[in-house]
């Protein structure tokens, strides 16, 4: 990539310049990321989660509960197309959902404030792992924590109780792509 002589103001890349970042970064990406969804109900949010996941690379998404469809034209229209870039499982347990995971070889990691729960940097978030993501208002179900190879959460010092479920799948899978890279 070309870097702005000392002095020079850098500038946006263009797309074939992007791509071209993106196809170095793909390079250096090896382990398999995937996603649960449990219960995820606002149809923007999983678009959101979808763009996001495959931005990260993710390769599939299972989606539990009562989770909005990938079908739904305001999943896709916050998703932006990307949904094509993953395969999509439609899957009414959360917990069998965990079982598939574990069954393809995924570590399954919930992202939910919960007893137990470690910060999110010292996650096991290394090799194959798939992240489940809990509802808007109550967070992974029980059954879905009790499944769980792993708990964490995202330390927060602020006032703030929580994040909107989106940007807490994003943090988590720049996280899990992150520890990979370093």
């Amino acid at each position: 990539m070309t870097t702005p002589a000392p002095g020079e103001t850098p500038r946006q890349l263009r797309p074939t310049e992007v791509k071209r970042l993106n196809r170095e970064w793909r390079r250096l990406t090896e382990a398999r990321l995937a996603l649960l969804l449990d219960s995820v109900g606002q149809p923007f949010n999983v678009g959101s989660i979808i763009r996001s996941a495959a931005a990260f690379g993710a390769e599939r998404v299972w989606l539990c509960g009562s989770t909005a469809l990938l079908s739904h034209p305001s999943v896709a229209k916050t998703a932006l197309g990307t949904q094509r870039f993953l395969v999509a499982e439609q899957e009414p347990s959360p917990v069998d959902a965990a079982k598939a995971a574990a069954a393809a070889g995924l570590r399954v990691v919930a992202v939910e404030l919960a007893t137990g729960a470690v910060p999110l940097h010292e996650a096991p978030l290394d090799g194959d792992v798939c992240l489940a993501i809990g509802n808007e208002d109550h967070g992974c179900s029980a059954a879905l924590l009790a499944v769980a190879d792993a708990v964490t959460y995202i330390p927060q010092p602020s006032r703030v109780g929580s994040l909107n479920v989106a940007a807490a799948a994003a943090i988590a899978m720049a996280e899990t792509r992150r520890r990979e890279w370093a």
